[in-house]
């Protein structure tokens, strides 16, 4: 099967997400200038440089009471900051509660009863138990082609990391087991690993 996007699929549902898979899940907390509190999970999401190390996540829609965009972007705009927190499986449901196209004054920490703690570096709140948080500041948001499409990049400073997911001084992911996100309404976590040696190394 070949298609352009442009002239549809002409399936019973698009399979664009099926075909960038896994994909990890930036769990994304921030905080208004007014001190609301944000919690939300984003798919489109990655680190992409290792000195500085540095993250970036997508937002693909926007909200009536938002001026186009979500509330994190809207958030990270005012502050220059957020905290990309790291979903374990034990997690799935909470951060699926948190998706939710909630009101800019709904505290997603409170309505899905997860115990939040505050960053050390940034004036933004964290999920307490996750694996990791990597507390970020801004370097950048893009515009990129489609009506509500916006990339935020960000300077990671400061990483927490959980002692019980450090094992032999490696940040074991089969201790919690990542959420990752497949398509359609689908996710998978990690449970087995295999590793690669590159060439000549």
């Amino acid at each position: 099967m070949f298609y352009e996007p442009k002239n549809g699929h002409g399936l019973p549902h698009n399979p664009f997400n099926a075909l960038i898979t896994p994909r990890p899940i930036g769990w994304i907390s921030t905080r208004s200038s007014e001190g609301y509190d944000n919690l939300a999970p984003y798919s489109f999401f990655n680190g992409v440089a290792y000195t500085p190390p540095q993250v970036m996540f997508s937002c693909t829609s926007g909200k009536h009471d938002r001026d186009g965009v979500k509330d994190s972007v809207a958030n990270i705009v005012e502050t220059g900051v957020f905290c990309v927190n790291v979903v374990a499986y034990e997690m799935a449901q909470v951060m699926n509660q948190t998706s939710g196209p909630w009101d800019k004054g709904v505290d997603e920490f409170t309505d899905a009863g997860i115990e939040k703690a505050e960053c050390k570096m940034i004036d933004c709140p964290r999920v307490a138990a996750a694996p990791a948080n990597m507390e970020c500041r801004l370097t950048q948001i893009v515009k990129i082609e489609g009506e509500a499409n916006t990339v935020v990049f960000g300077e990671v400073i400061g990483i927490h990391m959980r002692d019980d997911c450090l094992v032999d001084g490696i940040f074991d992911v089969r201790t919690f087991q990542p959420v990752g996100r497949l398509g359609y309404r689908d996710f998978t976590r990690v449970t087995e690993l295999f590793s690669l040696k590159r060439p000549q190394e």
